[in-house]
């Protein structure tokens, strides 16, 4: 279980910098992801629970989950200093006026789908509480780290991009241009 969450970690990481296709937009999932699941632990350890199969399996679906609320941050951000071309800063104030309740109304959605097996009785119930528990104790943690760490990342780390066309391009932008191409026409 513990390979298959350094797998997880590593997989996400890997799809967020293909798509996202800049380190420093890679960098603050990376770093927002260990944030939720470390706060995790310590409600776990708040609620009695031990790190079993049962928590183990909760924090290696969670990474999938608790990413999203990182990159819907940085996309805004992002889509604000490409439309508007201003600083990292301003860009992150304007996008997080306009997709805080968004990240709260994802939240809150996400945690009720897992909220109530934690109420299951018998057998059942006892089996999936700490999973459920676990999962939404990571998703409300992802969304407090999406309203305060991910923009404060976003403000110091993304920088105005000057896109100055160059001849020759390296072999990643290349084989990024490729995955764009493919990626547009199976959109198409």
């Amino acid at each position: 279980v513990l390979t298959t969450l350094l797998e997880a970690f590593l997989l996400v990481s890997l799809v967020v910098f293909v798509f996202l296709q800049n380190v420093r937009l890679t960098i603050i999932p990376i770093l927002a992801v260990p944030v939720s699941l470390v706060g995790t632990f310590f409600f776990m350890h708040m609620m009695g629970f031990s790190l079993n199969l049962i928590t183990l399996f909760a924090l290696v679906l969670a990474i999938g989950i608790v990413v999203d609320n990182a990159i819907v941050v940085i996309e805004a951000v992002h889509a604000k200093m490409e439309d508007s071309g201003i600083g990292a800063r301003q860009a992150t104030e304007e996008a997080m006026h306009e997709i805080s309740g968004a990240i709260i109304a994802i939240t809150l959605v996400m945690s009720a789908v897992f909220l109530p097996v934690a109420f299951l009785d018998g057998p059942t119930g006892i089996f999936y509480r700490q999973f459920s528990l676990s999962m939404a104790c990571s998703i409300v943690l992802s969304g407090i780290t999406a309203l305060t760490l991910t923009p404060a990342l976003c403000a110091v780390f993304l920088e105005k991009s000057h896109r100055i066309e160059h001849p020759q391009q390296s072999r990643l932008q290349k084989v990024f241009d490729g995955f764009n191409h493919w990626y547009d026409n199976l959109s198409d």
